[in-house]
């Protein structure tokens, strides 16, 4: 399938919209604005995101589709709204569903180091 180009020259980033103020196994978050959301959904390349988590912070993050157990979501540190520290994380993603004009991401657990 002939997929977007993700190095410098054809990178975009897209808005992640999480359901809350940190990721979690089961916590979902809606990626808008993905030129073919059916054939992402089917079939996700790599692309930065922008995690905007339930009080409005926002957080840069990669998802990476290359290698490993699977496509995952690496998370630098940040700090939610309350002021909560989270660390860096790399999770797995458990499932890409179709969501009208979105593509929904289901957070699985940790990836290995």
């Amino acid at each position: 399938m002939n997929q977007p180009s993700a190095g410098p020259a054809g990178a975009d980033t897209f808005l992640a919209v999480c359901s809350h103020t940190h990721l979690f196994p089961g916590a979902r978050c809606r990626v808008q604005g993905l030129p073919d959301a059916s054939a992402f959904a089917a079939d996700p390349w790599p692309v930065e995101l922008r995690l905007r988590l339930s009080d409005d912070v926002v957080t840069e993050a990669e998802l990476r589709t290359e290698d490993g157990p699977g496509p995952v979501l690496a998370v630098p540190a940040y700090t939610t709204g309350a002021g909560t520290a989270i660390d860096p994380r790399t999770w797995l993603i458990r499932e890409f569903s179709r969501a009208g004009d979105d593509v929904e991401l289901t957070i699985g657990g940790h990836a290995e180091p």
